[in-house]
């Protein structure tokens, strides 16, 4: 695939941009999740300003590891139709401009974290930015099919972040939180790359569909949902929710093992984009009825 020619863009065009390349759908549900883990960690309701500061540093410093993903990545994203878009793909923004406004916003997010929240969070929010931006995007995705299950472990962090943004350390709980999502994030992302395999290995990413085949990919789909499973039931197990988030998780379990199960008994690119699209409704609803628990 071609690269476009790059159009002139105008300072605010530039921005807007640039705020494209911070995955703000992605994002969302990276800085929902992180809130929840700060509702859930404190007695009542937190301190509206910790949680505001808290929510817009984890934000601030998630946009910049997402940029940075763009920045490392722009020569494979213009070979793939998915985000050939991508202002860095398209080289409508230089590598030093993104590279410098990532810094900047992240590094304001810190500063934030720093000064208002406290510093166990500011460095496994810096940890976790290294962990994605870093270990994750340029060593670990270019080299192994493992590499979603391995470098899941950043995003899994943010009900951490938020957990010790409240309490200051990390529990048990807080643990349990990021099983939940760590044991996620391979098929949510897996479904994904079976339906774009022949992208990913257009891009020379050795994906696991791309290196294992479907099948194979499809049966650790259904294994992890079944991790995943186990995994939700935890902050049941540990007394952290009770009857009503049981028994909506239950119900949002089912349906996710149900879709595995059919992806290996009959793969098609329509029902891989109906298990991507459920895995991001099972894990906001997840986090919601933890919530919805917690106020009943």
């Amino acid at each position: 695939m071609s690269v476009a020619t790059p159009r002139p863009l105008s300072a605010i065009q530039r921005i807007a941009a640039f705020a494209e390349l911070c995955k703000p759908r992605v994002n969302t549900l990276i800085v929902f999740t992180a809130m929840i883990g700060m509702l859930l960690a404190a007695p009542g309701f937190p301190p509206l300003a910790t949680f505001l500061v808290a929510s817009v540093g984890i934000a601030l410093v998630a946009g910049a590891a997402a940029a940075i993903n763009c920045l490392v990545e722009r020569t494979v994203d213009a070979r793939m139709a998915r985000t050939s878009a991508r202002a860095t793909a398209r080289g409508e923004i230089s590598p030093a401009e993104t590279l410098l406004l990532a810094l900047a916003v992240g590094g304001i997010g810190l500063v934030l974290l720093h000064a208002f929240v406290n510093d166990l969070t500011m460095w496994l929010t810096l940890a976790t930015f290294l962990g994605y931006a870093v270990i994750y995007t340029a060593i670990l995705k270019p080299a192994t099919p493992m590499n979603i299950v391995i470098g899941g472990a950043s995003g899994a962090m943010p009900p951490v972040l938020g957990w010790a943004a409240m309490t200051g350390e990390v529990s048990v709980e807080a643990m349990a939180l990021f099983l939940i999502i760590f044991m996620w994030t391979p098929p949510h992302f897996w479904a994904l790359a079976c339906y774009r395999k022949d992208e990913y290995a257009v891009a020379g990413l050795p994906m696991l569909p791309v290196t294992h085949g479907v099948p194979f990919t499809c049966r650790h789909i259904l294994l992890y949902t079944v991790f995943l499973t186990v995994a939700s039931l935890l902050p049941v197990w540990l007394g952290m929710s009770g009857l009503i988030y049981c028994a909506i998780v239950v119900c949002l379990d089912a349906g996710f093992l149900w879709l595995a199960l059919q992806m290996c008994r009959g793969y098609s690119d329509g029902l891989a984009r109906r298990t991507f699209r459920y895995s991001i409704i099972y894990l906001t609803l997840l986090f919601a009825a933890l919530f919805l628990d917690r106020l009943v």
